[in-house]
């Protein structure tokens, strides 16, 4: 088996495959107009999906991602889970969600093969939840975390994006939280997007301002594994919880990239911010069709950027994080 791998000898364990566009909540850094469908879209269907995810794994990747929009939007969900789980070479299939329905299938999907979740939690206050998300539905999403942990997911994350006056100043009630939880939390820095330019100059704040807090109250950072997203983690001796950061502005951000994204409409991006896809969906047609997969993957990667552009202003062709899976 020959490894993907980039000009810049880089290797890529990991797929995000987006599998809907659409979501239905409003988050205020990424539909803060809810979900506007830009024609009819034929998203790819379980038996694309197997095929795609197929050929990754024939050519090293280990982990699937499945993102969105909302994931659980789509009602084969189960069976896209199922799918992925039972290809070959595959040995952890993650998802991010906004926990709209992880109380009432956590257990349906861990059976089904999911090893791994993420759970968007941008505040544990509710009033600002909601401002945050445009759904007043924190209760509700607590719920389903603590499902999730009694259904057996070993591995349950929390995804809060940092927004200057929204949230930042939550820290200590995130730390509180985890103290006593298997959970790692994560903090996402706010990126600019085409479509979020004045949110991004009213909202951003630097990951390095969390990071330090951290180290000065005795958190430790841990070495990062080979299939691992790009967090920066850290643990303390008295917390059961642990901390991730992913700061895309920080230095030497690309330089870990493991992982490729394909749309939901079957496109290869190299990069959340790169400028446009690589068509895959008409090599998913048939089993056939792998090697010519396998090749066109192998060519579009040889072309893959040392970095991305953000300290430019430059978010490449993606409108919002939802667009591509984020």
């Amino acid at each position: 088996m020959s490894l993907l791998e980039d000009g810049f000898s880089r290797r890529f364990y990991y797929l995000r495959l987006s599998i809907t566009d659409v979501c239905n909540f409003r988050c205020t850094y990424c539909l803060p107009d809810g979900y506007r469908p830009e024609g009819r879209k034929s998203f790819l269907s379980v038996e694309e999906i197997r095929r795609v995810v197929g050929g990754f794994a024939a050519m090293g990747t280990r982990k699937v991602r499945l993102t969105g929009g909302e994931p659980s939007l789509r009602r084969d969900f189960t069976s896209i889970i199922e799918a992925v789980a039972s290809t070959p070479g595959i040995e952890k299939v993650a998802m991010t969600t906004n926990g709209y329905r992880l109380k009432e299938r956590a257990s349906e999907w861990f059976e089904a093969g999911l090893s791994a979740l993420n759970v968007s939690v941008d505040s544990l206050d509710p009033r600002q939840f909601h401002q945050i998300t445009g759904e007043n539905k924190l209760a509700e999403v607590m719920e389903g975390i603590e499902t999730a942990l009694a259904a057996g997911f070993k591995s349950v994350k929390i995804n809060a994006v940092l927004l200057k006056g929204l949230n930042d100043y939550q820290l200590e009630a995130f730390l509180a939280w985890i103290k006593h939880k298997p959970i790692e939390l994560r903090f996402i820095e706010l990126m600019q997007t085409g479509e979020m330019d004045t949110l991004f100059q009213n909202h951003h704040v630097s990951g390095e301002q969390i990071k330090q807090r951290l180290l000065e109250s005795g958190w430790v950072q841990q070495l990062r594994g080979k299939d691992d997203g790009p967090a920066q983690v850290f643990m303390h001796p008295e917390s059961q919880g642990g901390v991730g950061l992913i700061m895309p502005y920080s230095k030497d951000f690309c330089a870990g990239c493991n992982r490729l994204r394909v749309s939901s409409v079957g496109k290869l991006h190299l990069c959340l911010f790169g400028d446009n896809g690589v068509e895959l969906r008409d090599l998913l047609g048939a089993d056939g069709q792998q090697e010519a997969l396998q090749q066109r993957i192998r060519s579009a990667l040889s072309g893959k950027a040392a970095t991305h552009r953000l300290h430019e202003g430059n978010a490449g062709a993606t409108p919002h994080l939802a667009s591509i899976g984020g």
